[in-house]
């Protein structure tokens, strides 16, 4: 499922999963007296697919132009492989990048389109019908690319961004406009992709979709770093407990004396930062009856809106 590797064409040297594949250190880049970025550090690690996450206007887009070199940081830097950018001997070996919608002649077929960009870069022509086989487009790539719908799109976007058998990826909401299979099938590749030993970076807000397909988590909001861990460690920071009991609010005040997160909601408590035994002695304690207690697993929208919350209050 990963790229077929060109073997014709020396490469950069590839990435250890010891080190970063993206490094960004104490970025802030102002626009007049706009704070876009605000001493922004953060890794992106081979062998792992990055969720970069943070609402509209958190900064993401403007972070990741500074990686590729797009935009100049006010302050701070951001590296690639250890070297800037505009620094790497064969950028497009390095880095395969889809910001936003691509650019292309409506009346040229996709095959011709890909063909025109391999030429630019000095690759090999074979390698564009390599590509379209790895995307799902063979079938469509004598086609005029102004027919092609929106998801269609997007995979001739991916395509132009695997020429170079890049062992970066970066991507922009790179499901938008796939079908559900599309994105199964996007959601395989990229995995595979990972797991060869490469880097991906996934911009989205489609939260469900990265809580499936991404390792680690990058949160961002204003510019500012909120959060950057596993996966599995957010989603379990947001668990919570569930309790039915008839003394609801006799109990919830003991938890909350104890130093617990309580919410009522719909005449049950939901507790934070405590686990199913602590919760049960305390309402032993405090002989407040327990008719249920159920833990309700954490998941990404949980915990990205309980930080980013949490960070604007």
């Amino acid at each position: 499922m990963g790229a077929k590797r060109m073997t014709d064409r020396p490469s950069v040297e590839r990435a250890s999963l010891g080190s970063p594949a993206i490094s960004v250190r104490g970025v802030t880049k102002r626009f007049g007296s706009v704070k876009a970025v605000d001493d922004l550090s953060l890794e992106v690690h081979p062998g792992v697919v990055t969720g970069f996450l943070g609402p509209n206007g958190a900064g993401k887009s403007t972070t990741l132009r500074i990686v590729l070199g797009l935009v100049a940081p006010t302050e701070g830097s951001a590296s690639v492989l250890g070297m800037p950018y505009r620094s790497l001997p064969e950028p497009t070996e390095t880095v395969g990048a889809v910001l936003e919608t691509q650019s292309f002649n409506p009346l040229r077929s996709g095959r011709n389109h890909l063909r025109v960009l391999a030429s630019a870069s000095g690759i090999p022509e074979r390698r564009v019908d390599e590509v379209l086989d790895l995307v799902g487009l063979e079938a469509a790539a004598r086609r005029n690319a102004g027919t092609y719908s929106l998801g269609m799109r997007q995979r001739l976007g991916l395509g132009a961004a695997l020429l170079g058998d890049p062992q970066i990826l970066i991507l922009d909401e790179p499901a938008n406009g796939l079908d559900p299979q599309g994105i199964r099938w996007l959601r395989d590749f990229l995995r595979a992709f990972a797991a060869e030993g490469n880097a991906v970076v996934v911009s989205s807000h489609v939260l469900t979709e990265m809580a499936q397909l991404a390792d680690e988590a990058i949160v961002i909001r204003r510019g500012r770093l909120i959060r950057q861990a596993p996966l599995s460690q957010l989603t379990s920071d947001s668990r919570e407990l569930v309790v039915v009991t008839p003394e609801a609010g006799r109990l919830a005040a003991a938890l909350l004396e104890r130093g617990l997160e309580v919410q009522m909601k719909d005449g049950e408590l939901h507790v934070s930062g405590a686990d199913a035994a602590r919760v049960g002695m305390i309402a032993f304690e405090t002989r407040a009856p327990v008719l249920g207690l159920a833990e309700k697993e954490g998941s990404l929208e949980d915990a990205f809106l309980e930080l980013t919350e949490e960070d604007a209050r």
